[in-house]
């Protein structure tokens, strides 16, 4: 896929007409702060499409992008980590499982996120399960890989393949842009 347009649309919390329209729809999930935005970013080629913070649940709703006019990237908030209430965290959460479960319009692909540096955590692999259990197209997008020391890169790329028991990983970097072609290619 070659990226030609990309633009903010909008945000939802709830049912909205957008999810109605018949446009394809690539879904980036993943923890607060993993990078979501930033990989959205990377792959359409525009710094500030998605915006981003390095305060951790900064994404509230679903957030939609148009690219080349005819296929929608939704940034979901963030799981696992909030400074907000237990009950906000909770609300967050049902929107995520809203959308991937009872979505009529499932999007076509779900780009799971994690921090490649980090590893895969517990909620990451919940997730990971959850997308199985929908019969979703999983990418696993291995983001931070500049962060890695290059003694633990082998280490760590098998690390995220066994916890999450898919080959299908592209080891990503928004800062180097590594990755970029081979997941845009996958898309």
């Amino acid at each position: 896929m070659k990226i030609k347009s990309a633009k903010f649309v909008k945000g939802i919390v709830g049912s909205d007409k957008i999810l109605e329209e018949n446009k394809l729809q690539i879904a980036f999930v993943g923890r607060s702060n993993v990078g979501k935005s930033s990989v959205i970013n990377t792959l359409a080629g525009v710094k500030d499409l998605a915006i981003s913070s390095s305060t951790p649940g900064r994404t509230l709703q679903l957030n939609f992008f148009l690219i080349n006019e005819k296929i929608y990237f939704v940034d979901l908030p963030g799981y696992g980590y909030s400074k907000q209430s237990l009950k906000f965290a909770e609300k967050m959460r049902k929107m995520i499982m809203w959308y991937l479960e009872y979505n009529e319009n499932k999007p076509k692909k779900v780009i799971l996120i994690v921090d490649g540096n980090v590893g895969p955590t517990k909620f990451d692999m919940e997730m990971m399960e959850l997308l199985r259990e929908n019969l979703y197209d999983v990418i696993v997008v291995a983001n931070k890989m500049d962060k890695v020391k290059k003694s633990e890169l082998a280490k760590k790329k098998r690390e995220i393949v066994e916890k999450l028991g898919t080959e299908n990983v592209v080891y990503f970097s928004s800062k180097t842009k590594q990755g970029k072609e081979e997941l845009l290619q996958k898309i």
